[in-house]
């Protein structure tokens, strides 16, 4: 909205208008705002949540290894993360923006969603919440829209990435002089190449392109779901999954930023995607949402997020990548996301296979992965044989999530790596 009447006073002339059209302005103003609206938002929601006595009664029992007994913690904190994202995009954004539209679109969709999952948990007192099917179609839903909207909407082009090569075997990029529909994206470490979805679909000929954007909204899909269920397993310590999603968030802030610029684009050898700098105001909004909501969320937290926040923040995550074709760079970049997600379905194969045999057994002493690390082996089942239980002692809280956001910032720095080292 402001940047629209800005925009306005700056045909008059006024001084100091002009701003309003640098994106690196608008981000930097995006993330002081957000970080506001958190901090004041967040203790009067705080407030509110504990008057209503709105917690999560599938963790009034849970009780943490070295005795902070997290009993009456209000949940549905995700609330305070949604607002202090929507209110400075609000204001800040170019709200035409089809990226923006379906950035705020995906909050709403996938804020709703984890809300209704946490409002049965409270409200109805069932530990389960929302049925995991319900939840399924949900995330298929909302990636079904964001992958139909791309394949139609005529305001999503690039232009590809080109590469010429001159003497001395200098490599130099350019890009197509007119932007157009593509279904590339970038593949980390290979050099001078993108994965081209219609390529995979070529068997069917003459129907290859229109079989290759089915499986682009396909593989929307499953990146959408994959993600918001890592976040949401991610989301089991104080300060944990916000702050891996704020490391994530100036990730993909920096690749949707050189995405939207045509030098950096080709200095760096990827796609140049015209209005994806809106991604940057949105993302910027997006991390400052996550370090305010870490004011009251860090260990011994004053209020979870719920599923209201960890779903909402994996959709993002997701759309994001998806928007700029930086989709398989999400396996490194969402490294622990995958590693959370992957550790539960291992531990729930291994068991039904022993169960089959009458065994009881189990990988690792406890999953999500994170989980691991607090479990010490006098909590261990004397009846049940695990493959893995070390490490022996537990490890306070507080020291895995920071250990994890270390290994997040790693795993940012080596997906920002890979645009060069290929």
């Amino acid at each position: 909205m402001l940047y629209y009447l800005f925009r306005f006073l700056e045909e008059y002339g006024i001084s100091g208008s002009h701003m309003w059209g640098y994106i690196s302005f608008r981000s930097l103003l995006a993330l002081i705002i957000s970080l506001v609206v958190s901090a004041w938002f967040g203790e009067k929601f705080i407030k509110y949540l504990k008057r209503k006595q709105i917690t999560e009664t599938a963790r009034d029992a849970s009780i943490d290894p070295f005795g902070v007994k997290k009993i009456g913690v209000p949940s549905m904190g995700g609330v305070i993360i949604i607002v202090s994202i929507l209110v400075p995009v609000l204001l800040l954004g170019r709200l035409r923006n089809i990226y923006l539209i379906l950035m705020i679109v995906t909050t709403l969709w996938l804020g709703f969603l984890g809300g209704m999952d946490d409002f049965i948990k409270i409200f109805r007192h069932d530990k389960e919440g929302l049925k995991g099917r319900y939840k399924i179609v949900g995330q298929v839903g909302i990636g079904l829209i964001v992958g139909l909207v791309l394949w139609a909407s005529p305001d999503v082009k690039m232009n590809e990435n080109l590469v010429y090569e001159r003497q001395g075997q200098e490599l130099v990029v350019k890009h197509q002089s007119e932007a157009h529909k593509s279904l590339k994206t970038t593949i980390p470490f290979v050099k001078s190449h993108n994965l081209d979805y219609s390529r995979i679909t070529s068997i069917f000929g003459k129907y290859r392109v229109a079989a290759g954007w089915i499986l682009f909204v396909i593989m929307t899909i499953l990146v959408v779901t994959a993600v918001s269920n890592g976040a949401n397993l991610n989301d089991g310590m104080d300060g944990m999954c916000a702050g891996n999603s704020a490391i994530i968030g100036v990730a993909l802030g920096i690749l949707a930023y050189v995405s939207s610029h045509i030098e950096y684009a080709g200095y760096l050898n990827i796609m140049y995607i015209p209005g994806s700098q809106e991604l940057v105001v949105f993302l910027s909004a997006f991390v400052g949402a996550l370090i305010g909501f870490l004011w009251y969320n860090a260990y011994p937290a004053q209020v979870f997020m719920g599923d209201t926040g960890s779903l909402t923040i994996g959709g993002i995550i997701a759309v994001t990548a998806i928007i700029i074709h930086k989709e398989l760079m999400l396996p490194i970049l969402c490294g622990i996301f995958f590693v959370e997600s992957l550790s539960v379905i291992l531990q729930v194969y291994y068991f039904k296979l022993g169960k089959r045999h009458g065994i009881k057994q189990r990988i690792f002493k406890r999953t999500p992965i994170h989980d691991n690390f607090r479990t010490q082996a006098s909590q261990l089942d004397p009846d049940c044989k695990y493959l893995i239980t070390r490490p022996r002692t537990a490890f306070h809280e507080s020291k895995i999530t920071v250990r994890f956001w270390i290994t997040t910032i790693i795993l940012a720095a080596m997906t920002i790596i890979t645009l060069k080292i290929r």
